[in-house]
């Protein structure tokens, strides 16, 4: 007997060597018939005998290439023709949903085997890719995800190259970044008054300047980084001194896992990040090594972001030139190649003006970067990988959601801003853009919206909005809506929050969420505006009902206030009506001028606004423990004083929150006996750590009490950028015992992650009125 079935394979199946899998596997069960991409996955025409066909099938998700992600594969009996022999066929368009776009991938082992090898032909050259391998994300125009359609397309491929790229056998076969030094991508070093070509010689010159304090613009494959020796106080200061960024924590890009291990501790799982295929930037606790990294990569802070090399041109950077003196960085700052407050520069000309002040020297390449894409941050919390930001090696693989959603764009919120474009039952969240303070950044966020509706064929019924009337995205949505004749729907932010981690986890019903963050537009039962940010709520995507908050108190000066934990500290103590005893720390931290100016504020109740923000309590602990008083940095006060509380011994001061009923009969949180508990042991001269270490536990108790009274046997969903802390998450983890805890693994817990649950909630409500 033979049969003749026409397949089709979704998912990111296109840029991993899809195509080649099936063919060689084909070829080995003796099936003829033929391969090829559309811009909706692969399809396989396959003819031969009914047992081989049903084996290639069961294959097609049970041996995939390593990078793809096989969604589902359809089949179906046609007329068998008589075919013989097997061939991958010219891609066409086709119609259905787009497939899905592959991430930017490291540099695998083979590859960097040749580039290694003075015998290969691609010996040391920095732009050295195959199908297992290199970018995907970053040079894709459009789909379906072929050569011309990438910004490989002016590279034409030389003789040796097109017959690997054409050889079924080879594992370049159709890899479209292909390239070798006779034909690809070329480097160059740039400099006041000349420019250097020639690997060697480009590497050569970089070297020299990083020995020489310098600060090198380095291209990579989703934009520009900012470089310099880890090991150079000088250079580290002087990089600084130009961002304009006093304390805000550098990442380092460090050869090898070996070299990281002198300077940090790496676990299992920090391991496996670190060197995987996405190559993020991964938080590790600091163990000395300041030979190697200096301390003002991370003053004060007691992680530590260390990414490996994920090009060969990464590579090629730790490795000596044959024949050079200078020898090469053990470990670099590498840091995004940008302004602060902008976003990333990944265009050339844009970045020689862009960063001519910060830089004193360029080391680029003439590949084009279509999509600009920042490193991926992460962090281990509880034992489990956790996004701080989802960006290079990430993006764009979608999210498959519990259910259908129309089609929608959800635009964030305004800090660590990305965006979500939705449909069916897949969503794509952006890459990393920013926080939303210029116009550079708003160009930005335009961009990746219309590159991802344009390549996913996303036309939107509606924009998802944060109910914040002052937020930029905001703005944008509603001119966006206007000119597509669709509208603005407006999505509450912790809501958001809550059905982010919902979607992840692909819970379609109600939970019991926490949401505790810095900020959030709210309002409290009569209607006035409040920043909340310590929320407990009961949701689905459909609707939320808010159960129980933190006790409203007063935020002096908005941001100014948020810049200066301790005039919070000293706001709350005056509005708790404790005395302003100049031996706490936090008051002690506010001048005369200070305390007068924040007390007249509560007082006459001017420039404040209620806040129920958990971000903030956790600022205002850090300030009366003395631990950070003013911040250079988001969160900054409360990094440092989880880092306190990890040396803290437990069960030497107990606290608990207050728990009250509201006139509207939600429960009202109230941290001021954990305030006077931290006063008190300080006065009792108990050490800073274990009372850092009390207040944790008394939030996780607190939690842990709430979830018995209000989960009513829903699932506890942990959410908002407080979650960030690992402290805290374990803590509370381990009083949730029973429950059904969902913490957030693939977007980020801050407002990283925000537009997804937008998304849902926005697609949701428009399911619903066209079913009306």
């Amino acid at each position: 007997m033979t049969e003749r079935r026409r397949l089709r394979v979704f998912g990111i199946v296109q840029g991993v060597g899809f195509r080649p899998f099936v063919y060689r596997r084909a070829i080995s069960l003796g099936i003829a018939g033929s391969v090829g991409n559309d811009s909706t996955g692969v399809f396989a025409e396959v003819e031969g005998d009914p047992d081989a066909l049903d084996a290639l099938t069961a294959l097609l998700s049970a041996e995939a290439p390593p990078l793809a992600q096989v969604d589902r594969v359809e089949s179906e009996r046609i007329p068998v023709t008589g075919a013989s022999g097997f061939t991958i066929v010219e891609s066409s368009q086709g119609a259905g949903d787009r497939t899905l776009v592959p991430p930017d991938v490291a540099t695998c082992d083979e590859c960097l085997a040749d580039v290694a090898d003075p015998a290969d032909r691609r010996y040391r050259y920095p732009f050295t890719n195959c199908t297992n391998c290199g970018p995907r994300f970053t040079i894709i125009r459009d789909l379906p995800y072929d050569r011309p359609a990438t910004t490989m397309a002016t590279f034409e491929m030389c003789g040796s190259c097109a017959a690997e790229y054409g050889d079924p056998a080879d594992r370049r076969y159709h890899a479209q970044p292909v390239a070798c030094p006779g034909c690809g991508p070329q480097l160059a070093f740039e400099r006041a008054g000349g420019r250097i070509a020639g690997t060697d010689a480009v590497i050569g010159a970089v070297h020299q300047a990083l020995s020489d304090g310098l600060v090198v613009a380095v291209k990579g494959l989703g934009g520009y980084h900012l470089a310099c020796d880890a090991s150079n106080d000088d250079a580290i200061a002087l990089l600084r001194a130009r961002k304009g960024r006093a304390a805000k924590p550098f990442a380092v890009m460090i050869a090898d896992v070996a070299a990281a291990a002198t300077v940090a501790d790496i676990g299992a799982a920090e391991r496996a990040a670190l060197d995987g295929p996405a190559r993020p930037i991964v938080l590790l606790r600091r163990r000395g090594g300041e030979h190697l990294v200096s301390p003002l990569v991370a003053p004060g802070n007691p992680l530590l972001g260390v990414m490996l090399p994920y090009t060969p041109l990464h590579h090629l950077l730790f490795t000596p030139v044959p024949g050079a003196e200078v020898a090469p960085p053990r470990a670099l700052v590498f840091t995004s190649g940008n302004r602060s407050n902008e976003p990333i520069c990944f265009d050339d000309d844009d970045a020689r003006a862009r960063l001519a002040d910060l830089a004193d020297v360029f080391c680029t390449h003439d590949r084009p970067i279509e999509v600009p894409c920042d490193d991926s941050v992460v962090r281990v919390v509880d034992g489990e990988l956790q996004p701080l930001r989802r960006s290079r090696g990430y993006a764009p693989v979608p999210v498959a959601l519990p259910a259908a959603v129309a089609p929608v764009v959800a635009v964030g919120g305004e800090l660590k801003n990305t965006c979500c474009v939705a449909s069916g039952r897949h969503a794509w969240v952006g890459q990393h853009i920013g926080d939303m303070e210029n116009l550079e950044t708003l160009t930005a966020f335009g961009a990746s919206v219309a590159a991802f509706c344009r390549m996913y064929g996303v036309d939107p019924a509606g924009y998802a909005a944060d109910l914040h009337p002052a937020y930029l995205t905001r703005r944008w949505a509603i001119d966006a809506a206007a000119a597509g004749r669709t509208e603005v729907i407006d999505v509450q932010h912790h809501h958001a929050h809550v059905a982010a981690v919902m979607a992840e986890h692909g819970v379609d019903r109600s939970v019991l969420g926490f949401a505790f963050d810095g900020t959030g537009y709210g309002h409290a039962a009569d209607g006035t505006t409040q920043i909340w940010g310590g929320e407990v709520l009961v949701a689905d995507y459909d609707r939320f009902e808010r159960v129980a908050h933190l006790r409203p108190l007063p935020l002096p000066g908005g941001d100014e206030g948020v810049r200066n934990p301790c005039r919070i500290a000293v706001a709350w103590l005056a509005a708790l009506g404790l005395a302003l005893d100049p031996s706490v720390p936090a008051v002690a931290a506010c001048d005369d001028l200070e305390r007068t100016l924040v007390v007249r504020q509560i007082e006459r109740d001017i420039g404040c606004v209620p806040t129920t923000s958990m971000g903030r309590l956790f600022d205002v602990a850090s300030s009366l423990l003395g631990v950070r008083h003013r911040i250079d940095y988001e969160a900054q006060a409360a990094i440092e004083l989880e880092a306190a509380a990890e040396s803290g011994n437990p069960g030497v001061v107990e606290w608990t929150f207050g728990l009250d009923a509201a006139d509207d009969d939600t429960i009202v949180v109230d941290p001021a006996p954990v305030i006077r508990g931290l006063v008190a042991g300080l006065r009792s001269g108990h050490r800073v750590a274990d009372l850092a270490l009390a207040f944790h536990v008394a939030v996780a108790d607190v939690i842990a009490v709430l979830a018995e009274r209000l989960a009513d046997g829903r699932p506890v969903a942990l959410t908002g950028g407080v979650f960030q802390n690992a402290l805290l998450t374990r803590l509370a983890r381990e009083r949730l015992t029973g429950y059904e805890v969902l913490t957030h693994r693939v977007v980020p817990a801050n407002d990283g992650g925000l537009a997804l649950g937008q998304a849902m909630i926005a697609g949701r409500r428009l399911v619903a009125a066209g079913e009306e």
